[in-house]
């Protein structure tokens, strides 16, 4: 089985129909060339001043950096893209709410091993999910070629339907070979990893993951992101960062009050009664 590439304009019907067959998908292009330079601009400082990984799995020589929605106003648009949250309305359709799951950029440095093969909803204490059920949506935007030689994205297709906890190896898997601007999509279920970096280059890619609104979210949204930057924020980002009910009685404060009052009591209802979960679920809409 291989990759499937398709062109920006897809519609986001054709890709859940792949997404649901293969467990990923490749967009090609729908990043924006100036997107991926302002994005770089932003994030180049902090990912030069990171360290290292501290294990196999986060790799020795990969620096990852977070923090996306403070720190690179220019994803704020990548994170927001229709295309990417119309796939996750329906990947994520089983729960009443989805949310902003964790924001990276990862350098895979030259000498890198290969990452293990994985599936990224084992991040919730290894918790058996049942087979075929997905807590997480998963995209990987490329802010360089991404090629087999520099460490492109392994994924084993079909995997997400297979049982779990199983062992792939390097060969199992297929490189996810992408141009800049490119991104690759994928569930939680999805084995996956990054490739190992034969070349002298960092190859450079840009994760945004969605999960679904009751459980724990990777990056503490709340806590990482200043609130100068909360104060000017757009609503759909505020709720899709967490300040929304992840389910009937998820997420409130004060007895029942929209989340949302916490950092910005503008966007409280005028009547200040609790919104509807219909409002809510609008808000991603």
């Amino acid at each position: 089985m291989s990759i499937v590439h398709l062109p920006a304009d897809t519609s986001v019907e054709s890709i859940n129909e792949l997404l649901n067959r293969d467990g990923c998908v490749v967009i090609d292009g729908l990043m924006p060339k100036e997107t991926v330079a302002a994005i770089r601009k932003e994030m180049d400082p902090w990912l030069e001043a990171a360290p290292a990984g501290r294990d196999e799995f986060d790799g020795r020589q990969t620096r990852r950096v977070g923090t996306l929605v403070g720190r690179s106003p220019s994803s704020h648009d990548i994170i927001l893209n229709s295309t990417v949250l119309g796939v996750a309305d329906q990947a994520l359709a089983h729960a009443t709410n989805y949310q902003l799951h964790a924001t990276q950029v990862i350098a895979v440095g030259p000498g890198s091993e290969p990452q293990p093969i994985h599936r990224d909803q084992w991040a919730f204490d290894m918790f058996p999910f049942p087979q075929g059920f997905d807590s997480t949506f998963s995209t990987m935007w490329a802010l360089t070629d991404f090629t087999e030689a520099n460490g492109a994205t392994r994924v084993v297709p079909g995997s997400h339907r297979g049982e779990d906890f199983k062992q792939f190896g390097l060969e199992d898997s297929l490189p996810a070979e992408m141009s800049a601007g490119s991104v690759l999509l994928y569930t939680g279920s999805l084995y996956h990893g990054a490739g190992p970096n034969s070349t002298d280059r960092d190859r450079i890619g840009l994760i945004v993951h969605y999960s679904l609104a009751w459980l724990r979210q990777e990056e503490n949204q709340y806590l990482c992101c200043p609130a100068e930057v909360l104060e000017a924020l757009p609503e759909k980002m505020l709720r899709l960062m967490g300040y929304a009910r992840g389910a009937y009685s998820l997420g409130f404060v004060d007895g029942g009050i929209d989340s949302i009052s916490a950092v910005r009591p503008d966007l409280v209802a005028a009547s200040g009664e609790a919104v509807s979960l219909e409002e809510i679920k609008s808000t991603l809409a």
